[in-house]
């Protein structure tokens, strides 16, 4: 599954920098994750940057987006390519 900021998002800027695939932007109100580009950090780390510098927990798995391990390696050999 690609990863998904909720409302809880307080714009601290601290998730941004730490996505190896450029995946978070600022959207219109708060941080946003594009889906295409979001691999929950397979191929680059053991878990997902984002979450473990996000001071309050606003980033979980994306249910609209789910991909098993397999698809988010595949998709990180195309982001990375």
């Amino acid at each position: 599954m690609a990863l998904i900021i909720t409302d809880d998002c307080i714009n601290c800027d601290v998730c941004e920098p730490e996505c190896p695939n450029e995946a978070i932007f600022v959207g219109v109100e708060i941080y946003e994750i594009d889906p295409k580009k979001c691999t929950e950090c397979v191929g680059h780390y053991d878990e997902p940057q984002c979450q473990q510098v996000c001071p309050v927990d606003c980033i979980p798995l994306d249910p609209a987006n789910v991909e098993n391990e397999e698809q988010l390696m595949e998709k990180y050999h195309q982001l990375t390519g």
